[in-house]
């Protein structure tokens, strides 16, 4: 994360909006902007709470209903966005500034992503609605965020009795993180989605082997808040469709090894007031008070915020009944989980929740592969909005591989999440504005713990079935 962030309107869209009309006319429509990129088809994209891709197919005859508010999604049947099955039609409002033309996937195919409407306004259980109200409100204290993510995933294959294994069968050591062999032979692959990145003006600047066998993670320059959360989904899907057509599987299943690191979706976040880095502690605006990171009153009080609501962050920071074998692991193969435990931060040390490479940034480290990118950016920016609200200070940094007596201690079980989500109002009300929202989000993921605990499993068939 060298560069300044990505504007609104992509290096991709700059020829289009370009030649889409002339300067006498005052509107740029999307089939403008689609025709411009010889665009074909549109997929009118938004994800559930869970992060599930929904789209449509929409040719780009019909790009001025799309546009209008014309296509309707049966939302119940999209999955978890707070509707029932007698409800209205979820509407898809595209928002142009997304636009992201995928000729590397099929030749005349487009993503746009959109705000789902009902009656006439944002739905409001709407992750990348949800996102937005929240950087509204950080608009409103005249402050915009700007976040960078490192998306990790496995590749892998499925035999037919549903056993994973490694995509690339010599990648098998315990150790073979920045392995050159194992990225070159997956050179095809990586450089295929260097490219399509590249091509979309996202800065790819990294495509490295991670710290498992089969485990990579391929990086892009961070942009405004709303724009990186689109870019992770894009990424997501481009790279499950093109591992897809090589053969393999791309997951972002937090664990799906037992005994490797599991997979993680770190955030890289800063606040700004327009060129302002409000981060950096200068010009009389520090408060370090011997702490040694640099950061301003501000940046500490903002960490705090988040530390001090930890617990009931990491249902969204890691949503799944699967997210707590990857934090709850003691060791992997490696020797090292990168997973913290605990809600301690410190410097440039990857063993915590927080850690502060530099002062401009924090890095956030409790996040999974199965995070949704909306909801976790909107519920960490309310959290550290409430610290900044209330004056709070996060003490001392912790040392290395160090956390304090009293930190929290992250939930052990999706469960224990959701509890610590109920109890926590700050939390619970941060989605929207709206703690019914933040209830019936806990709700569904009770739901989701209950029925996984209620499926007897290989491990209880093997310490049970003849126990006594």
């Amino acid at each position: 994360m060298t560069s300044v962030a990505t504007p609104a309107v992509t290096p991709a869209m700059e020829p289009a909006l370009a030649s889409a009309a002339p300067a006498s006319e005052p509107t740029i429509t999307l089939a403008d902007i689609a025709r411009a990129h010889d665009i074909r088809f549109l997929l009118a994209t938004f994800v559930d709470m869970t992060g599930k891709p929904c789209a449509k197919l929409v040719p780009v005859e019909a790009a001025h209903e799309l546009e209008a508010g014309a296509m309707g999604f049966a939302g119940y049947a999209a999955g978890l966005i707070g509707q029932k099955p007698q409800d209205g039609d979820l509407i898809a409002v595209p928002d142009l500034a997304s636009f992201t033309p995928v000729p590397f996937i099929k030749e005349g195919l487009a993503i746009i992503h959109c705000d789902p409407h009902v009656d006439g306004k944002p739905w409001p259980y709407a992750p990348r609605v949800i996102l937005k109200n929240a950087l509204a409100r950080l608009a409103d204290q005249g402050m915009q965020a700007k976040v960078g993510a490192e998306v990790e995933y496995f590749l892998v294959n499925r035999s037919d009795d549903g056993t994973l294994s490694t995509a690339d069968t010599r990648d098998d050591s315990p150790r073979p993180c920045y392995d050159a062999r194992g990225v070159t032979r997956m050179y095809e692959h990586l450089t295929s989605i260097s490219d399509a990145m590249n091509s979309l003006g996202w800065g790819n600047y990294a495509n490295d082997h991670e710290d498992a066998a089969g485990q990579f993670e391929q990086n892009f320059t961070y942009a405004d808040a709303l724009t990186t959360a689109d870019r992770v989904i894009s990424l997501r899907y481009i790279l499950n469709i093109l591992a897809g057509q090589r053969g393999m599987t791309a997951t972002f299943m937090p664990k799906p090894f037992t005994d490797r690191t599991g997979t993680g979706l770190h955030f890289h976040l800063s606040l700004w007031s327009g060129a302002d880095a409000l981060f950096p502690g200068k010009d009389g605006n520090t408060d370090d008070g011997g702490r040694g990171l640099g950061l301003s009153g501000l940046a500490y009080s903002f960490i705090a915020g988040i530390l001090d609501h930890a617990p009931a962050l990491q249902a969204f920071l890691a949503p799944t009944v699967n997210s707590y074998k990857r934090t709850g692991a003691t060791t992997s193969s490696s020797g090292a989980t990168w997973s913290p435990r605990k809600a301690s931060y410190g410097g440039n040390d990857r063993t915590h929740m927080i850690r502060v490479p530099d002062n401009a940034r924090l890095e956030l480290r409790s996040g999974d592969g199965s995070a949704n990118p909306y909801l976790a950016v909107a519920t960490v920016i309310a959290a550290g909005l409430d610290g900044v609200e209330k004056a709070l200070d996060p003490g001392t940094p912790s040392g290395p591989g160090e956390s304090k007596a009293d930190a929290h201690l992250l939930p052990a079980t999706l469960l224990h999440a959701v509890e610590a989500l109920r109890r926590d109002p700050v939390i619970l009300a941060s989605l929207s504005g709206d703690p019914e929202i933040g209830t019936y989000y806990a709700n569904a993921k009770e739901e989701e713990f209950l029925s996984w605990h209620n499926q007897v499993s290989d491990w209880e068939i093997r310490t049970y079935l003849t126990s006594i």
